[in-house]
């Protein structure tokens, strides 16, 4: 279970990091390197989620977790920041390739996060079991944007 759980996690990570590399050139020009990484990895951040819950984890996203998903990238968010800033300007790498170095260090620490935000501590099949239960008392994020938001 793990094993096929790190497997979809590295996979999420490689889209998220596609996502945010995307971004982090797109804004590159315009930002100072430190700046379009920040922003860049907000964006990317929301769509890890989704696929962190629903592909990695099989789980339902619920505000709670998305509220506390912040928390995964927190460890992240330091590692590769730093990461970046100790290969651009002390090892002088060129700044378009540094946060694809700095994203390695984080993966084992974003793993072991994101498991315990997502199942909360609980076996998976216990974190199933709970889902199927509590479908009729607890809204998930899905459901509650959906509702919420205005259609054309």
């Amino acid at each position: 279970m793990i094993r096929r759980q790190l497997i979809r996690f590295a996979a999420v990570g490689v889209m998220n990091t596609g996502t945010y590399y995307a971004c982090y050139l797109l804004l590159l020009p315009w930002l100072p390197y430190v700046a379009a990484h920040v922003l860049a990895f907000a964006v990317s951040m929301v769509g890890s989620f989704f696929l962190t819950c629903r592909f990695t984890y099989n789980t339902r996203p619920t505000w709670r977790k998305f509220l506390l998903f912040p928390l995964t990238n927190a460890a992240n968010l330091v590692i590769t920041t730093s990461g970046v800033y100790l290969l651009v300007d002390v090892l002088r790498l060129d700044s378009a390739y540094a946060p694809l170095v700095a994203a390695a260090a984080a993966i084992p620490v974003t793993f072991v996060v994101s498991r315990m935000i997502m199942l909360g501590g609980r076996a998976p099949d216990a974190e199933a079991a709970a889902d199927s239960a509590s479908t009729k008392t607890r809204e998930s994020l899905g459901e509650s944007v959906a509702r919420t938001t205005p259609t054309a």
